[in-house]
């Protein structure tokens, strides 16, 4: 089998975000597109310096209020001295292309206003919410619909997305100062990608700064940040975006599980989410969450899911060696609710009962005297690989498909039948050990050239698909990254449709191109 690398698409621009703070910037010409080259300039913290005979109001304002400087004559070619980059905005295209060579002659970036050809690059339409930019290129072909694109994009981003920046870049700051040790880097990582990831971004647009010492304690002593307090009540909201606003649900150890007293009217719905998209879920399972008086979700419920719920959402605080506790939290919380005679649905990531515990639940909950429904959910183990372009099986290639967890109890990894080439091999819960995943089907003679696959997302708009084989996968990963949650594909059936169709469609650009074909 040998390995095949994607071809570039060609013809696009190499996105950056230039750091000019402090550098030189001239820009040629007086009039309102000046204006706006130096507005971008000057909002870089660059030092710009404008030439020409004449200023238009905003730059007269900019002149007077020394936010730079004004050379009033017309363009001579000892401007160039010192200079780090020049925009030239003026209507005369022979002086804009003779400044264009000077510059290439000293190696100096140039942009100049509606001439493309003589374009080191080109401005693009940026939104901006303090500390964070978002910005959209056609590549000069279509400076107008840029626009209207980054207005839709913007408009799609949550309340205070720029302010959530801040406040966490804050935050970053305080916990490298509290704990600087490099060997630490890696918890300081995934202590704050789980803030990041599993918290709404309104409610961290709303951190202030006693909220950033309760966080940062929280760091110090090693809790969770689902269950930091940031809100005097103790009820779970729901913020905007639908997802549950991390107020503090306190455990106590000392608690125990036990029958409800009296009432036992309540019903209890086992419901699967499915792969992620909520067009995807049966329809019995979008009429119980409607009609739910409380939903207890499992904490990788996709937003798009936990949208179309209109009660209260109350979320597994589900964190590395925490499972147990969080487990039990949810039993007890479902028993209260449950003894209110309230309608509870139990949602469970995929289906319940494939590897998600949904067995366990019905027996505890059956020992308390509930009989729970069960509304089946598609598992990513078997959708998951077909939403990005795998089937599991395919007549002459794969007659058998074998399904296994990463996550077994107390965390051991599964094992591993011999390789059967006829076999698909599906491995949840596995890709943050994916290097000893790997060695383990070595074990068992699987073959090194075997095609592998890491299904990101599934069911997600984001969802993406990163192929190599046995020997190379691991390596790409790491190059490239991981979006949780994902699982982990290894079989003869994973290249069987990817021709240049499903590449284009399944790829994610972000994999550079990496994967393997027969």
């Amino acid at each position: 089998m040998a390995e095949s690398f994607r071809d570039p698409q060609r013809g696009g621009s190499l996105i950056v975000a230039w750091q000019i703070k402090a550098k030189t910037i001239l820009i040629v010409g007086g009039g309102a597109v000046a204006a706006s080259r130096v507005f971008n300039a000057l909002d870089a913290d660059a030092c710009v310096t404008v030439v020409a005979p004449e200023l238009c109001p905003e730059l007269q304002y900019r002149f007077s209020s020394a936010q730079i400087t004004w050379k009033d004559r017309k363009f001579v070619d000892s401007d160039l001295e010192k200079t780090d980059m020049v925009l030239t905005a003026i209507s005369d295209v022979q002086e804009s292309r003779r400044i264009a060579d000077l510059c290439k002659q000293h190696r100096i970036p140039v942009n100049a206003a509606d001439i493309n050809d003589l374009c080191d690059f080109w401005f693009m339409s940026t939104h901006r919410d303090h500390s964070v930019q978002v910005a959209v290129s056609t590549n000069s072909k279509a400076p107008r619909l840029a626009n209207r694109i980054r207005r839709q994009i913007a408009s799609a981003l949550p309340r205070g997305t720029g302010l959530a920046v801040e406040q966490i870049g804050r935050l970053r700051k305080r916990i490298r100062e509290a704990d600087p040790k490099p060997e630490n880097s890696k918890r300081r990582m995934t202590w704050l990608t789980q803030l990041c990831d599993y918290w709404p971004i309104e409610q961290l647009a709303k951190l202030d700064a006693d909220n950033i010492d309760t966080l940062l304690d929280a760091y110090v002593q090693n809790h969770d940040p689902q269950s930091v307090k940031i809100a005097q009540d103790t009820t779970t909201s729901l913020s905007s975006s639908g997802m549950p606003s991390p107020v503090m649900q306190t455990p106590t150890t000392d608690d125990h599980l036990s029958d409800p007293t009296e009432n036992k009217k309540g019903r209890l719905v086992l419901v699967g989410a499915g792969v992620g998209d909520p067009e995807l879920l049966t329809v019995r399972a979008h009429k119980e969450l409607k009609q739910a008086d409380i939903v207890l979700a499992d904490k990788l419920i996709p937003e798009p899911v936990l949208d179309i719920i209109d009660c209260e959402i109350y979320t597994a605080r589900k964190f590395p060696g925490a499972a147990s506790e969080a487990q039990e939290d949810l039993y007890r919380r479902g028993l209260e609710e449950l003894a209110k005679g309230r309608r509870v649905v139990r949602l469970k990531q995929g289906d319940p009962f494939v590897y998600g515990r949904g067995g366990e639940e019905i027996l505890f909950f059956r020992k308390h005297g509930y009989e729970p429904d069960v509304v089946p959910g598609l598992t990513s183990a078997i959708n998951g690989p077909g939403l990005c372009g795998i089937p599991v099986t395919h007549r002459g290639v794969a007659d058998q498909v074998l399904v296994l967890s990463g996550a077994n109890r107390n965390g051991d990894l599964p094992v591993v039948p011999p390789f059967v080439a006829t076999r698909t091999l599906v491995i949840l819960m596995a890709v943050k050990r994916l290097e000893r995943v790997m060695e383990l089907l070595r074990e068992q003679e699987f073959p090194d050239d075997l095609p592998v696959a890491i299904v990101e997302r599934a069911g997600c708009t984001d969802q993406r698909t990163v192929r190599g084989t046995l020997s190379t996968i691991a390596g790409i990963v790491e190059r490239v990254g991981h979006n949780a949650p994902g699982l982990i594909v290894a079989g003869h059936a994973v290249n069987i449709l990817s021709d240049a169709a499903i590449q284009d469609r399944y790829l994610d650009p972000s994999t550079l191109g990496l994967h393997s074909t027969e």
